[in-house]
């Protein structure tokens, strides 16, 4: 009778789920999902910075017809919408990155989840 016996990575065994997960995680994978280093901080620094990019040159543009368009009241107007799009684009844009902060924040290492924010009803 042959028997064949497996030996399970003694971090899956030990640290339970959390080292199961750790052992499934690639070198070149982020091991922190919220906070400052984590992945959700970076795509949204990212799109931020998408975002910001864009809203410059549409508000460059908006100028450039805004100067050349010879007082025409249509094309003033139609210069002033891509400046006007570009400025409310960035304000939501920092209201979407202010929520987010927020939100991970609440998730991060000490945050409210966690038990670091104080109080009774922490779960």
């Amino acid at each position: 009778m042959i028997v064949l016996a497996m030996a399970a990575p003694t971090s899956a065994i030990d640290g339970g789920a959390s080292g199961g997960a750790a052992a499934a995680r690639g070198d070149d994978q982020p091991a922190v999902l919220f906070g400052d280093g984590g992945i959700f901080a970076q795509i949204t620094n990212v799109m931020l910075f998408i975002i910001g990019a864009i809203s410059v040159i549409m508000i460059i543009i908006g100028g450039l017809r805004y100067i050349l368009s010879g007082g025409d009241s249509a094309n003033v107007s139609a210069a002033k919408d891509p400046i006007l799009y570009a400025i409310v684009g960035v304000i939501i844009a920092l209201l979407a990155y202010a929520a987010v902060n927020f939100i991970t924040g609440t998730f991060s290492e000490g945050g409210w989840f966690t038990g670091g924010g104080g109080g009774a009803t922490n779960f």
